[in-house]
């Protein structure tokens, strides 16, 4: 757990920073450079090429502790982490050439808005995707695509389109500058676009399909999983922040002038402590499902899918109850809070925004149901 320590005595930098972070609408460059020196952005990289490979739960811990201190860095360390995650289902020796020394930096998007099509020994690849977080300090990047046979999607044998993520030199992607938001506005989270790049063969993966190189329980845990896991964590942590700012905010301010505190009055008491009560219950709750995957992996080397489908349902109610949370902070703070130097207006935007993630979108409570009811389901993404 020493990760976990070392973020929780780093997390006072990053608050102190947000601004700094927020102004720039990225990740500063040196600032990246620390985070990626002391690990945050190779959690999930094996230990074999290098990387960390903690449990679940800590990557769970770590990035509730750094959104404590501002939740865009917490947002890039959990891209970073999740796309480094690509590297245990590659061949040995081609993740060696990617991942050459600890402060190397990967970042992309699963989504599959590229296309690719193979030619020879690899892929012709064109794309251009969104929300490529944190992709200014990356060394490489990767992007889903559609597999292309001519004009045609390539299929599996299912029916269902056969996609891949393609990996690449940042130098062969255009950076568009489209990070214009109301809130996680640190992540630098813009568009990137390559047009008919060459990828090897060697240096693409299925995450639905292929099976992981590396060894170990992390590499059983469901991929999807982990990404939805990480959004949770960083909306989790961000409303904690939330709740300790009105919670010292509440002490000294006296609205409209009288001679009350906010702490003292009792409708204040009443919603601190009914956010209390929310933001630990959904944290509960993702933690039972993240024990009980866990335990799963460790122990049957598999995860059935309606372990799966729990922990997709508490990382979705974890994320869109901690913006609840973070907006009764905010209101409590009154008109204090409408100013963007209060760190309440920054935690209620990131909290807003941290739910329009796919992983974490409302659909995600049709597809836990469908599994519930013991429907039919595409499970492929969970």
């Amino acid at each position: 757990m020493r990760l976990l320590q070392a973020a929780e005595e780093f997390r006072a930098t990053l608050n102190a920073q947000a601004q700094h972070i927020e102004d720039s609408r990225r990740l500063p460059a040196d600032l990246a450079e620390t985070m990626a020196q002391a690990g945050y952005f190779r959690m999930l990289v094996p230990e074999s090429l290098g990387g960390l490979q903690i449990t679940p739960i800590e990557f769970s811990q770590v990035l509730q502790t750094l959104a404590h201190g501002d939740a865009s860095a917490a947002w890039c360390a959990m891209v970073a982490g999740t796309s480094a995650l690509t590297l245990a289902y590659l061949p040995t020796q081609e993740a060696q050439q990617i991942f050459t020394s600890a402060d190397v930096i990967m970042g992309g998007v699963f989504a599959p808005m590229g296309k690719a099509e193979v030619n020879a020994d690899h892929y012709r690849v064109s794309g251009h995707w969104q929300w490529a977080s944190g992709s200014q300090n990356c060394s490489w990047l990767c992007g889903g695509t559609m597999l292309m046979e001519g004009d045609d999607l390539k299929r599996q044998s299912n029916g269902a389109p056969e996609q891949r993520m393609m990996i690449f030199p940042r130098e062969q992607a255009e950076l568009i500058d489209t990070w214009h938001v109301s809130g996680l506005k640190g992540t630098g989270s813009g568009d990137m676009a390559v047009e008919n790049i060459k990828v090897p063969l060697a240096r693409s993966v299925s995450l639905t399909v292929d099976k992981p190189v590396a060894e170990g329980a992390l590499y059983v845990f469901p991929v999807f999983g982990l990404l939805a896991l990480g959004i949770a964590s960083v909306a989790l942590g961000n409303a904690r922040a939330a709740l300790d700012a009105i919670q010292e905010l509440a002490r000294h301010k006296k609205p409209g002038g009288g001679r009350r505190t906010l702490a003292e009055r009792g409708a204040a008491q009443a919603e601190f402590a009914k956010a209390q009560a929310q933001w630990s219950a959904a944290n509960a709750f993702l933690n039972q499902a993240l024990e009980k995957n866990w335990g799963s992996a460790q122990t049957r080397g598999e995860l059935i899918t309606e372990q799966r489908a729990e922990l997709r349902l508490a990382c979705t109610h974890a994320t869109r109850t901690s913006a609840e949370v973070a907006r009764i902070a905010y209101d409590l703070g009154g008109g204090a809070a409408v100013f963007t130097s209060n760190e309440l207006q920054r935690r209620f935007r990131d909290a807003h925004v941290a739910t329009a993630h796919m992983m974490v979108a409302p659909p995600t409570y049709e597809l836990a149901g469908r599994i519930a009811f013991g429907l039919d389901t595409d499970t492929s993404q969970l």
